[in-house]
């Protein structure tokens, strides 16, 4: 079947058509709270063109709830004849979640450790670089056992950009060296390098705190700032664009 996969996040919205396992299109757009169901409904018709009519399932995650009141209410008038999940408390997902509180951790963070868990095995960390940077660690047993989140390249670089009085925005780009010669590229090399740092640190710590052999876990990289990092984390073991639209498929299997 074809099923519609949506992943909507704070800056940005993927958009997936799953094929089984295989993703066979895909589009990025602006994450807009205030765009309406009606204009939602219009974007995504746009997007799939020809290929609306081959619709048969539609599953979402989301972290914006102004967004998903939208989603629901499209999905309701504009695709009533389709079965659609929303992945939130009380959706079936397989993939025990060992917080203290379950329900506040965000359901794109389930649906990766679900989709690392069933297509990689346990034990595994999931680095995924978006708007924010997030680990979320899945033990042997394929539970949902916690993680980290810490604020985003992007976000990252634009702070600098703002309230650095010399500094300005600069692209968001691997610069020729760590040791840079001159202000852009030295922005660019802290944010890069100092990023990669960073996940190379947390991902040694926690594959430590898991107590299991480094060659045992499956350091999964995604997000859309992950290839940015790719060459420089030496710690990545898989990467996985689509990880988040492919557990949006398994809890769509497992609910309807």
């Amino acid at each position: 079947m074809t099923l519609l996969a949506a992943d909507i996040r704070n800056t940005h919205t993927f958009v997936g058509l799953l094929d089984g396992d295989e993703v066979t299109a895909h589009w990025r757009v602006a994450t807009d709270e205030r765009r309406t169901a009606d204009e939602w409904s219009m974007l995504l018709t746009g997007l799939l063109g020809e290929r609306a009519d081959e619709v048969e399932g539609i599953a979402v995650c989301a972290t914006v709830p102004a967004v998903l009141h939208e989603w629901r209410e499209m999905l309701e008038r504009h695709f009533g004849d389709v079965t659609a999940i929303v992945v939130e408390p009380g959706v079936r997902t397989g993939i025990p979640v060992l917080m203290d509180n379950p329900r506040e951790v965000g359901a794109d963070r389930i649906v990766n450790s679900l989709a690392a868990a069933a297509l990689h095995g346990g034990p595994a960390i999931v680095v995924d670089l978006g708007t924010a940077t997030t680990f979320d660690v899945v033990n042997a047993k394929g539970q949902y056992v916690g993680g980290a989140i810490c604020p985003g390249i992007e976000i990252s670089l634009e702070a600098l950009g703002r309230r650095g009085a010399q500094l300005r925005t600069v692209e968001l780009a691997r610069p020729r060296s760590v040791i840079a010669k001159n202000t852009v590229e030295a922005l660019q090399s802290g944010i890069v390098f100092g990023v990669a740092a960073q996940v190379e640190g947390l991902v040694a710590r926690m594959i430590a705190e898991l107590g299991e052999p480094a060659e045992n876990v499956s350091v999964i990289s995604t997000g859309h700032l992950a290839p940015l990092l790719i060459d420089d984390c030496g710690c990545f073991t898989i990467h996985s664009p689509w990880l988040t639209l492919q557990g949006l498929r398994l809890v769509f299997e497992r609910n309807s």
